[in-house]
């Protein structure tokens, strides 16, 4: 089969506001008590994987995910700001009611999975896919030719890259469900090193598609409370 390489999507673990249903955005929440407990748990769970790199947004609820995964295998926890959530502007750290009262139009269009939509004003579903992926990419440069990259995110920064990196179309792009808090999900490279192009996908895939399968999506377990709700 040859060398292959894996990426673990795993969203931090649940905050006050996700409990309130407010969209976090880049606003820096930490973890509450029940999103510490998940973490920790979940850090059990993913150690068993076997990861051999973990990078991280470096807003301080993903830093104290990742940290619980750390504590778990011992490896080093890299930071890049490229994972950062979506930037939704003047929606950060309204609920949805609110905004839908007070922005509905674009809410509206948002919600229905347009990717050039800017989240209250500020950054669209295609922004913020371009900024993740090369944040992904730069760890997966430090990887070699075959490991286990975990990656903690937020629910829609994975959600988005997700799809990028799977090659789906952007009409497809609301196929995916977002994930819960502490939740992952897997991707698997297509193809043995020697297999790989230049262009990134390996030899042979059809129409030039993506090097990679998604093997689980929104795996996990439910310790406590869990919100889906994106930030």
């Amino acid at each position: 089969m040859g060398e292959r390489r894996r990426i673990v999507f795993w969203r931090h673990g649940r905050t006050d506001w996700n409990a309130a249903g407010r969209f976090q955005g880049q606003t820096d929440i930490p973890l509450n008590d029940d999103g510490v407990r998940q973490a920790k748990h979940a850090a059990r769970l993913l150690a068993v994987m076997g990861p051999t790199a973990i990078v991280t947004s470096d807003l301080q609820r993903t830093r104290a995910t990742a940290e619980a995964l750390a504590e778990e295998t011992g490896l080093p926890v890299a930071v890049d700001s490229g994972l950062r959530e979506t930037n939704a502007g003047r929606w950060q750290g309204q609920t949805f009611d609110e905004i839908r009262v007070a922005d509905g139009e674009l809410l509206a269009q948002w919600e229905d999975g347009a990717v050039d939509v800017a989240a209250g004003g500020a950054e669209t579903r295609l922004d913020v896919a371009a900024r993740t992926r090369a944040a992904v990419e730069r760890a997966l440069g430090e990887l070699g030719d075959s490991g286990t990259l975990v990656v903690v995110s937020h629910g829609g920064a994975i959600r988005v890259v997700l799809a990028e990196l799977l090659g789906l179309p952007h009409s497809l792009w609301g196929a995916l469900s977002g994930l819960s808090n502490c939740n992952w999900s897997v991707l698997e490279e297509r193809g043995s090193v020697g297999s790989r192009s230049l262009g990134g996908a390996p030899d042979g895939a059809p129409d030039g598609g993506a090097r990679w399968r998604l093997g689980e999506h929104n795996a996990g377990t439910l310790l406590v409370p869990v919100a889906v709700v994106e930030g």
